[in-house]
């Protein structure tokens, strides 16, 4: 059980953003001894109440620049905070080192590896489905985790390493839930989390949260994908990259339209409005990462467009949608029906039911050998939508070809 102790160390550590092991190096800055004496692990029982850091204590103390006093007394209650990351940890600690590692040393040459692989899997998503990637992205993840549990390194490493892991948790994550695999996929996002907090990229951290919420959202979970788009966007900063906050603020128009209502219709175009303002600016020093390569005008567009659908504005959408399709890359094939899908099911809201049952047959017949539960539901959606117009002879001989889907 988490001691008294224990609960302070984590709540000073975590009001400061600082990781498990920045808050080991501070102890061991604070009190002037070489080495590690003191590494995150050793934090880790702390906190967990495992260990009393009893002859620690002047020196934690120090490190947070707080009364010896302030780690000790039980903290009093307050008001309810905002949801951070910190609520989206995984149970226990899954990338905790082993006690005894038996594997080798590693530098920098194999995360630079890791790194390629990475990269090689998030393009490899750009053309394929989820379906077909999910067995190697989950054996590249369990790989890349045994690689940090079981090797040696040095701090330096250690933290790059557990960037990748955040990396590769998020396209890992992203690619089972595309596959259906919901659960898989928010265990992955979790310890991707955790990956990114420990290493302190926080605007790692806030694109997988984002990844997360947005699942959530597409899957029932309407409340908690809006606390936990809003957490990553409020975690990350008003001075993340403009790639980054753009993509967290899209995230956040996307919870409140799936939330419903008018209100949260009014919070979403106001975070798309602030979207589209943050990827225009430039903050000096503040470069988008690399993995945010495919976050651009065109992929706001994108999202207002279906947000727009969302709210049944189809007035808006449809051009939108159109114009977006019209330059879209052919071999994306799984993206180009799901935007068609969109498309469909705007011009059904526009009282074009000839027109969405011609999309919807291109939808249908673009997606039958793709992989992916997202587009598989997108069918369905469209499929239920028409019905309204059953007694059209265009979407009657769609839905008798089709109504099995």
């Amino acid at each position: 059980m988490t001691s008294v102790i224990g609960a302070n160390i984590k709540r000073l550590r975590e009001e400061r953003g600082w990781s498990q092991a920045h808050l080991a190096r501070e102890v061991c800055r604070a009190a002037r001894v070489q080495g590690d004496p003191v590494g995150r692990q050793e934090v880790s029982r702390w906190e967990n109440g495992k260990r009393k850091p009893r002859e620690w204590l002047p020196f934690i103390a120090a490190a947070f620049g707080v009364p010896v006093d302030e780690v000790m007394t039980p903290e009093a209650p307050a008001e309810t905070p905002l949801p951070t990351l910190a609520d989206f940890l995984p149970g226990g600690d899954p990338l905790s080192p082993l006690e005894v590692r038996p594997g080798r040393r590693i530098g920098m040459g194999d995360v630079g590896d890791l790194q390629r692989r990475v990269h090689g899997l998030r393009l490899a998503d750009d053309v394929l489905a989820g379906g077909d990637l999910i067995r190697p992205a989950l054996r590249d993840l369990r790989r890349a985790v045994s690689l940090y549990r079981e090797s040696t390194y040095s701090g330096d490493v250690g933290d790059q390493l557990l960037c990748q892991i955040g990396e590769l948790s998020q396209i890992a994550g992203w690619i089972a839930s595309d596959a259906g695999q919901h659960d898989e996929a928010e265990r992955i996002y979790r310890l991707g989390i955790s990956a990114a907090r420990q290493a302190e990229d926080h605007t790692l951290a806030g694109n997988i949260a984002g990844s997360l919420a947005y699942q959530f959202s597409n899957t029932g979970r309407e409340a908690e994908g809006v606390t936990l788009a809003q957490a990553a966007l409020h975690d990350a900063g008003p001075d993340a990259p403009a790639k980054a906050r753009a993509l967290y603020l899209d995230r956040v128009a996307w919870a409140h339209t799936k939330a419903g209502g008018t209100e949260n219709g009014q919070r979403a175009m106001r975070a798309l409005g602030e979207a589209g303002h943050s990827l225009s600016e430039v903050n000096p020093g503040t470069e988008s990462p690399a993995y945010l390569y495919w976050v651009d005008a065109g992929e706001l567009r994108v999202m207002e467009s279906r947000v727009y659908t969302e709210l049944h504005k189809p007035l808006r959408a449809v051009p939108l949608l159109r114009e977006v399709l019209g330059g879209y890359d052919a071999t994306h094939t799984r993206e180009m029906a799901l935007y068609l899908s969109w498309l469909a099911v705007a011009l059904a809201d526009a009282n074009e039911p000839e027109e969405a049952a011609a999309v919807a047959g291109r939808v249908i017949s673009i997606s039958s050998d793709v992989a992916s539960e997202r587009t598989a539901e997108r069918v369905r959606v469209i499929l239920r939508r028409l019905g309204d117009y059953a007694d059209v002879p265009e979407v009657a001989a769609l839905l008798a070809e089709h109504q099995a889907a």
